[in-house]
């Protein structure tokens, strides 16, 4: 196994163990909620294996409804936001996404924010969607994805600029 293969598999269970030992406990204001874990989506490799991303994404998800008791949503939410991922990535990066040479380390930060908030916002809308399960309650699932997606936004840049690797 090569030092990548590690490093995702480390972020992976660091991740999960933050999510469900911590951040799972935090509720502001009944609807604020905390889901770093969309980070590993978020990081993972642009180039790399889709199926395989597409597999770990769903094993995210259904390790957090493990250990959540949520029954399926958060797996929904990971496939959904992991299949959606390149219209993001084509959204907030153009050309540099079709050609393949967008790198996670020497991207500004507009353009990181942005696809940041594309994907955590898609994400929080499945989930609080399908947690609510109720078109009747679209302002509360939009108020709980929006709320939920800036705090989680703010605690992605903030792990993305403090675990950044240095060149």
């Amino acid at each position: 196994m090569n030092s990548s293969i590690i490093g995702h598999i480390a972020r992976f269970i660091l991740l999960v163990l933050l999510q469900v030992l911590v951040l799972n406990h935090i509720n502001f204001l009944g609807h604020i909620n905390p889901y770093l874990y969309v980070l590993f989506i978020l990081l993972y490799p642009i180039n790399g294996n889709r199926s395989v991303f597409l597999l770990v994404s769903f094993l995210l998800g259904i390790t957090i409804d493990m250990f959540s008791d949520s029954g399926g949503v958060h797996a929904a939410a990971c496939i959904t936001a992991a299949i959606l991922r390149p219209v993001a990535l084509k959204s907030s990066f153009g050309t540099s996404y079709d050609y393949q040479t967008v790198k996670f380390k020497s991207i500004d930060f507009g353009s990181m924010l942005i696809y940041m908030s594309l994907v955590v916002f898609l994400h929080h809308f499945i989930l609080f969607f399908l947690e609510v399960f109720n078109i009747s309650s679209i302002i509360l699932i939009l108020k709980k994805a929006f709320f939920s997606s800036i705090f989680t936004i703010i605690l992605c840049v903030g792990f993305n600029i403090i675990f950044r690797k240095r060149n």
